[in-house]
């Protein structure tokens, strides 16, 4: 097998697996610059953080003599893929980023992992998240805190900050995110990543709690749109524990191959609608900013654009009223059996979902049924709509949540999570994709939304813009000066590293 003489781990999914197709790329070269460039640079972000490289190795050769054998291989074959704390990797501890669950070690795979395996995928390691992911900056008592590589001192966002950090920092090519209120787009945007949150379903998960609640959901993560939708044509698949996978017949009613061989239509003749805030975000200055600079320059290829926005009018009380009733039904009894190993962010939530009553419940959900009626009928006359991922742009990650955002104080810890959540309360596909940085030097992600169950639109429109912005020096994607990341001092060595 021929041996690459660049650095493999700078390779996407897709050329890496090219290449060791063609018998280019040895699945163990891949495998070892992966492990190098994490043990080289994982110390000042501290993304990966369980791990055994001995199998990873292990399963590597297996991969590499399936080529030699010139097996039929699966479409990510010898692929490392990270995988966030929040399920099961075979033999690797599942901590939720709890300290109840600090020693839980996981006896089988995940349905995702076990769908990425049989692919062909192998699993590089466990990636860091905010306990049960519970918060927009990745910290917690078991791990401690994971920092931007494009900026030690400031926040990788959340829930799936390790993912995104680890894709950045060109550690892996692939990594698992979930997202409810933006956890894998909000970091996929601070981090210079691509963030995919799915329409309910085409993930399959069997592992929610409650299963009519479509605020969860899994995704995939990666450095490009093509990488994305090629993970996400695996993880698309029949499943008929998720009640929101519609199986017919063994088959669901999207085709995941669209994911891959789609093609975008003119994008001026599509009708574009932007917004800088949906109408309630409590988006900062340098974001919209930042946003109106990418809308300009993206005017040109465009067509109909008008600044507008579905109703988002009730977005607030409705996702406050179902998350908090979401972490009832998960945490409450965690809550009262270990009050010491709960952190604040979970502690709140709980909190907030006892303070709701029966009427308060019915009318969240009555709500929510005219808003996403409200959003059906927006995009009968809109095709997409382009707007900013998140609120704000990174801060120091000390900091637990934004308690204000240019001089306002926000309602409670995830509120600054707004631009995000305004499409999960519809369960409307939409993509963060970086396209150069904000004002302060930091990434900016632009998030595209698509109507329900246009996943496939969403990444062709995606993949359009990036191609559009991909040799623009000022609105391409930034990159992470691993150089000088490996000289940075190691983040548990900070003041606060391990704290609330």
């Amino acid at each position: 097998m021929v041996m690459s003489k660049s650095n493999p781990a700078d390779l996407g999914a897709l050329e890496a697996r090219r290449l060791i197709g063609c018998k280019s790329l040895s699945p163990v070269e891949l495998a070892k610059a992966c492990i190098e460039r994490v043990e080289t640079l994982d110390p000042a972000v501290n993304a990966l953080v369980a791990r055994d490289f001995d199998r990873v190795l292990d399963e590597a050769r297996s991969a590499e003599a399936k080529v030699m054998r010139n097996e039929a291989l699966g479409p990510l074959h010898g692929l490392p893929f990270g995988v966030k704390d929040m399920i099961d990797v075979t033999g690797l501890p599942t901590t939720f980023g709890s300290e109840i669950y600090r020693d839980n070690i996981a006896v089988k795979d995940d349905a995702i992992v076990a769908a990425m395996r049989g692919a062909g995928g192998i699993p590089l390691g466990k990636t860091n998240n905010p306990e049960w992911s519970a918060g927009g900056n990745t910290r917690n008592a078991v791990y401690g805190a994971t920092a931007n590589p494009h900026d030690t001192t400031k926040s990788a966002a959340g829930s799936s900050g390790g993912s995104a950090v680890l894709l950045a920092c060109r550690m892996a090519p692939l990594a698992t995110g979930s997202d409810t209120g933006g956890s894998l787009r909000n970091p996929a945007a601070f981090c210079g990543v691509v963030g995919f949150r799915p329409s309910p379903g085409v993930v399959p998960g069997d592992t929610r709690a409650m299963g009519l609640m479509h605020l969860p959901t899994s995704g995939p993560m990666a450095r490009t749109v093509a990488d994305t939708a090629l993970m996400l044509s695996v993880l698309a698949r029949p499943d008929r524990l998720d009640p929101y996978t519609i199986v017919v017949d063994g088959k669901t009613a999207w085709d995941a191959d669209r994911f891959m061989s789609g093609h975008c239509p003119d994008l001026a003749s599509l009708r574009i609608a932007i917004t800088e805030d949906f109408g309630f975000a409590p988006t900062e200055q340098v974001i919209r900013d930042s946003f109106r600079r990418v809308a300009r320059r993206l005017s040109s290829h465009l067509g109909v654009v008008e600044e507008t926005h579905p109703d988002c009018a009730d977005a607030d009380r409705i996702f406050s009223v179902l998350r908090g009733v979401m972490f009832l039904g998960k945490h409450h009894e965690l809550l009262l059996a270990h009050p010491d190993k709960i952190g604040p962010n979970v502690r709140a939530n709980v909190e907030e979902g006892l303070s709701y009553g029966p009427l308060d419940i019915a009318d969240a959900l009555v709500r929510q049924g005219r808003y996403y009626q409200d959003w059906q009928r927006f995009f009968e006359t809109h095709d997409y709509v382009l707007c900013p991922a998140v609120t704000i742009s990174p801060r120091d990650w000390h900091e637990l949540y934004p308690e204000d955002i240019d001089g306002k104080p926000t309602k409670n810890y995830y509120h600054w999570l707004a631009m995000a959540y305004a499409s999960t309360l519809a369960g409307h596909p939409s993509i963060t994709i970086p396209v150069g940085r904000d004002t302060l030097g930091m990434p900016f992600g632009l998030q595209i939304v698509g109507r329900r169950h246009d996943d496939a639109g969403v990444l062709q429109v995606a993949a359009e813009i990036e191609a559009i912005l991909a040799d623009d020096t000022e609105f391409g994607v930034p990159k992470v000066d691993l150089a000088a990341l490996e000289k940075a001092p190691r983040l548990a060595d900070q003041p606060g590293f391990m704290g609330f």
